[in-house]
């Protein structure tokens, strides 16, 4: 189940949002062919690959068929079931395994298993019933943050508690299913560290990547991160550890909090390609989709050099608020791209696109990215 999978092959994608586009785009230059699978039809991903089978994940039969079309799967979000993962291993590899998927895609698993080897997290509780989350206080203090275990992302399913008279209200709003209780961290910095391992457990990472969210998504990144370089390093040894904890084969991001008093904490971990990430598509020699090729195929990885600095902003549905943006000023700026997903409903918060911009610095690629997207709108 080792073998290199050279270009030519099939590549199968579990998912079929923004990020399997993005790899879609980058396997097809690599000269391999992509199906992809999610209940959907004329997905971002479906636009770009070469088959589109819209089924559910819970259909077996159709994970199972889907398998026996392609030699390698991999998936683009988290959400995807372990259940299908598993139908899929049996007959082609999925990298990363379903194992890893296990752990990463339940928050409360995920905080146990870094707990227990010894990784850097914030205080935290699993809790199941509204008298454990209430015993959870008592452990984790306050405030904190309750947390749905499963399906979150983008501050979905996170609610804040400053006093118990929340607690009642709170359990409510997360629909009284099983949470994890963090306390709030006094951060200075929220960073992520996007990295690859191979097949044959070779490493490579992009550094320490800095990050700004707006209600809770991510709204603008910069590499490298403007943080002392013995802290970048610590995060990449992290993140190293993980991977190796894990057997990860591909992409990953480590999402970090940097505290006032200089701690690195371990927030969540994707395992995928990232967010953040996006911006490597045009500043690093080798994208972070690519090496996700690379990896899952158990080729080389490629070097994650900097061209140049580089900051990327998020374009949500709201720029379409006062009708087609001004596409052509934002591209007059110079050293911006413009990367667009194929989405065609723009509603308010969506990620509809990316702008990326370089620079020799990252205030200069900052300066760049925001005026660029000053002028769509």
């Amino acid at each position: 189940m080792n073998r290199i999978v050279l270009p030519g092959a099939t590549l199968g994608v579990l998912g079929s949002g923004q990020l399997g586009r993005m790899f879609a785009i980058a396997a097809r230059r690599m000269g391999y062919r992509v199906h992809t699978f999610s209940p959907g039809f004329d997905t971002p991903t479906g636009q770009v690959a070469d088959v589109e089978i819209d089924a559910d994940y819970d259909d077996l039969d159709a994970i199972r068929a889907f398998a026996r079309q392609v030699d390698v799967i991999t998936f683009e979000f988290e959400n995807v079931t372990t259940t299908a993962a598993d139908a899929a291993a049996e007959i082609v590899p999925v990298r990363p395994s379903g194992h890893a998927l296990h752990i990463t895609q339940q928050r409360a698993r995920e905080k146990a298993f870094l707990r227990l080897k010894g990784f850097p997290v914030t205080p935290f509780e699993s809790v199941e019933s509204l008298d454990e989350l209430t015993k959870a206080i008592d452990t984790v203090g306050l405030p904190a943050i309750l947390k749905t275990a499963a399906f979150g992302y983008d501050g979905k399913g996170q609610h804040r508690i400053t006093s118990p008279l929340d607690l009642e209200p709170v359990w409510g709003l997360v629909g009284h299913q099983a949470a994890v209780l963090e306390r709030v961290v006094d951060f200075v910095l929220e960073f992520s560290v996007v990295a690859a391992r191979g097949l044959d457990g070779a490493f490579v990472h992009y550094g320490a990547i800095e990050n700004t969210h707006r209600d809770h998504v991510l709204d603008l990144s910069v590499a490298p991160a403007r943080m002392p370089p013995e802290t970048a390093a610590e995060a990449v040894a992290v993140t190293a550890a993980i991977m190796e904890e894990l057997a990860y084969v591909g992409v990953l991001c480590v999402e970090f909090f940097l505290t006032a008093d200089g701690k690195v904490l371990v927030n969540e971990i994707a395992p995928r390609p990232h967010n953040s990430g996006h911006l490597t598509i045009d500043a690093c020699v080798t994208s972070q989709f690519e090496q996700q090729v690379r990896a899952i195929c158990g080729l080389p990885l490629g070097s994650p050099a900097f061209v140049r600095s580089a900051a990327m902003s998020n374009l949500l549905g709201d720029v379409w608020s006062q009708g087609e943006p001004r596409w052509d000023a934002a591209l007059a700026v110079p050293d911006v791209k413009l990367h667009l997903y194929g989405k065609r409903d723009p509603r308010p918060g969506r990620k509809m696109g990316h702008l990326t911009a370089l620079g020799e610095t990252p205030a200069e690629a900052i300066q760049k990215v925001l005026a660029a997207r000053d002028v769509l709108v």
